[in-house]
């Protein structure tokens, strides 16, 4: 039997999702199919007997990429509706999760041929059903090829937080919105049931995403609610929209995956919604309901994809008891992309599994086999809600990124206390989570902002709706380019004084970056921007964001942070600052000199490089003249002779700004 290391291993797999526990994990392979037709993928699945108790059970979706065959016009590049259904034998069918393929197009820097991406379903609840011999279906609604996929579940042995007396589906299938007959309403009946025996509270997970489209846009892009009764009680009213598309983790995206939709985002996780269902006890007869806003009518051809499933508990199995969930930071899981790498302070995600409120959660973190911190929340945590708790900086998670370490280290942390005394169960209050270390930066460099013509207020008006602030690990604002002007270069020269961990965050106002595809073509008239960051003495441009330098660069959404620790400082005692464009002299750079072939100019300390390069030999004849209208660019010089040359810059507005300098040419 696998213990202790065998769940470790298990807990470095899984990143974040799986802690490492005295008790043994089961795997349970399914599903591994190219995704080559619309339709159903059907795998006879063996499951455990049902005589073990499981603490957790996990399903692990894994989507990737294959060549399509022949020469398509796409080939994984379209955003579709996945759904993963278990079906019984005994007859009952349940949608244990639903997930959306990204735009996936090979040319796009987060989705080459080799990409793949896990999607973590807790389909714990649904262990009643998840025994013996049973059938995993996805249901694949793709019009295109090119995705494959991967299912397999881990059962953690242990003690669920409650157990499931009943499980019944209520509600299922796609239905047309907004007609005047046959309205999506019909198929919502009020649902009746007797409360099984031992039960003690109950839950509706309901799934619901909007799909297709009339003139209106409806119902894929267009928001609407329903409520849900209980009773014939309104018990809750949900609007049918998912706001932050443009803060998706799996990003850029070769579509349109920014925009706001029906409850999904391309390339992510459907979140469910679940209602607490009052006074369902052992016995009792009850009913409830779901209806749809019914004041929109269209006969056109969007509508809503549904699943509905009606969970029944006993009482909790622990009164006191806290569980370390996740790992937000730092973790080299894919899902959490935008908040890694990190330097500074880590981000756990800890649930009440237990009956009691917890009013303070001591814990012991820091990287593995390395001295351990311990820091103590304070607040009020109600039973099954979580909470994302920041922890106090650490230090050696600044000073291996310092040191310039590329290795992969361990995070570990560790629940020791809850309400000041130890909880009831130890299995779930340990987690690990391998890491890679944020950037090493000097102390400085230059930030090159161009915006584009999109302002606060609208295209071509206002200031821009982009803007960059740099921070320390106290949330201490240092510098910041903000009210910027439009379809303007900005380049900001940084020197950080201190050692340690900062963070840079850069924020658009209509979450969709600096550049886009979409722009080119809609005909808003927007013009591409972009943000680099570069060393001072070397002139090379860094890698950031995640993100290589080109097409990609600004196509960001809703903006990004991007963590880097700094050495010894520039000059001991100076304050961290910013030195304003507009205060600081002009100055140009040329690399390589001498030359041979060509020879690159980088222009810097102007708000808008508009002017002429001039290259002038020893003679005084101007041997090449052109305009130079971007703070960077490249000339050719094979054709000149060897020897000295004057490069001069004359700005195109002040006769009185004028740059120059010596370079050679020697080939």
């Amino acid at each position: 039997m696998r213990k202790y290391l065998s769940l470790l291993l298990f807990a470095l797999s899984f990143a974040n999702f799986s802690k490492a526990n005295p008790g043994d994990t089961t795997w349970v392979y399914s599903t591994n199919t190219q995704f080559d037709h619309y339709g159903n993928f059907d795998t006879v699945t063996v499951f455990p007997d049902g005589s073990k108790t499981y603490r957790k059970i996990w399903m692990t979706f894994t989507l990737g990429k294959y060549h399509c065959p022949g020469t398509p016009q796409y080939c994984g590049d379209w955003d579709y509706t996945v759904d993963n259904y278990l079906m019984t034998r005994t007859g009952d069918t349940v949608d244990l999760g639903r997930l959306i393929t990204p735009y996936a197009n090979a040319a796009a820097p987060r989705t080459p041929w080799t990409w793949t991406q896990r999607y973590y379903f807790d389909v714990t609840d649904f262990y009643p059903l998840l025994q013996d011999s049973a059938t995993i279906r996805v249901a694949y609604s793709g019009y295109s090829w090119g995705f494959t996929g991967n299912i397999k579940f881990a059962f953690i042995e242990g003690t669920s937080d409650r157990d499931v007396t009943g499980i019944k589906r209520l509600w299922n299938g796609y239905f047309g919105y907004g007609g005047t007959t046959n309205t999506i309403n019909d198929h919502f009946p009020v649902s009746y049931d007797t409360t099984p025996a031992n039960t003690q509270s109950a839950t509706l997970k309901f799934i619901v995403t909007g799909h297709g489209s009339d003139s209106n846009q409806c119902c894929e892009f267009m928001s609407h609610y329903y409520q849900v009764f209980s009773d014939s009680n309104m018990l809750n009213q949900t609007t049918i929209w998912r706001p932050d598309c443009g803060s998706n983790e799996l990003y850029p995206q070769s579509g349109t995956w920014l925009y706001e939709r029906a409850n999904w985002c391309p390339g992510a996780l459907v979140h469910a919604n679940f209602y607490n269902l009052p006074a369902y006890t052992a016995g009792s007869a009850h009913n409830c309901q779901i209806l749809f806003d019914s004041t929109y009518t269209s006969n056109g051809g969007g509508g809503y994809g549904c699943d509905a499933t009606l969970f029944y508990y006993k009482g909790f199995n622990k009164n006191l008891d806290a569980s370390l969930e996740d790992v937000i930071s730092p973790t080299n899981y894919e899902g959490h992309f935008r908040e890694n790498p990190v330097c500074g302070k880590p981000v756990v995600h800890i649930k009440n599994t237990g009956a009691t409120t917890i009013s303070s959660i001591s814990l012991r973190y820091g990287l593995q086999d390395s001295g351990l911190n311990t820091f103590t929340w304070n607040g009020s945590l109600a039973s099954l809600s979580g909470v994302d708790i920041e922890l106090p900086e650490i230090a050696p998670l600044d000073n291996i990124s310092i040191e310039k370490l590329t290795d992969t280290f361990t995070f570990f942390a560790q629940i020791m206390q809850v309400n000041g005394q130890s909880d009831d169960d130890s299995t779930n209050d340990k987690i690990y989570a391998p890491f890679k270390v944020a950037p090493y930066w000097p102390d400085s460099f230059i930030i090159t902002l161009r915006t584009n013509d999109q302002g606060v207020n609208g295209v071509y008006s206002g200031l821009s709706e982009t803007d960059w602030k740099l921070y320390d690990m106290n949330n201490n604002l240092i510098t910041s380019r903000t009210n910027a002007s439009l379809n303007t270069t900005y380049i900001d020269t940084i020197r950080i004084s201190q050692a340690g961990c900062f963070k840079l965050i850069v924020e658009d106002g209509s979450c969709d970056g600096l550049e886009w595809w979409v722009h080119a073509q809609d005909g808003s008239g927007i013009n591409n921007g972009y943000i680099t960051v570069r060393k001072l003495t070397v002139p090379s441009t860094m890698a950031f964001n995640g993100n290589p330098v080109g097409s990609y660069a600004g196509d960001f959404g809703c903006g990004f942070v991007q963590y880097f620790t700094t050495g010894n400082g520039y000059v001991s005692g100076l304050p961290s600052a910013i030195q304003n464009i507009n205060a600081v002299a002009a100055g140009m750079e040329v690399y390589p000199n001498p030359a041979q072939s060509s020879l690159n100019i980088n222009i810097t300390g102007l708000a808008e490089v508009k002017g002429t390069i001039k290259l002038i030999d020893a003679l005084g004849r101007v041997v090449l003249s052109q305009s130079c209208n971007a703070p960077a660019l490249n000339i050719r010089v094979s054709d000149f002779a060897n020897g000295m040359y004057t490069l001069l810059f004359v700005d195109d507005k002040s006769v009185d700004i004028k740059l120059q300098t010596r370079v050679i040419i020697a080939k």
